[in-house]
């Protein structure tokens, strides 16, 4: 596992902490959950955007004569 720090606004800090305090988890947790569901998310466009192309490259193909 690997550690990240980063800067955020003060602002930003304390919507943070409240969101944390309100799913009763660490600031560290959410942020974990929060980056899992992005990456997750990111994996997903990839593959659905993966399939469609070679789904339609021959249309695409035919498309760009």
């Amino acid at each position: 596992m690997s550690t990240v720090t980063f800067q955020v606004e003060d602002e930003k800090a304390v919507r943070l902490a409240d969101a944390a305090r309100e799913r009763g988890v660490a600031v560290e947790a959410l942020l974990r959950q929060i980056t899992d569901d992005f990456l997750a998310r990111q994996q997903g466009f990839e593959a659905a955007a993966g399939y469609v192309l070679a789904k339609n490259a021959e249309l695409y193909r035919r498309l760009a004569r």
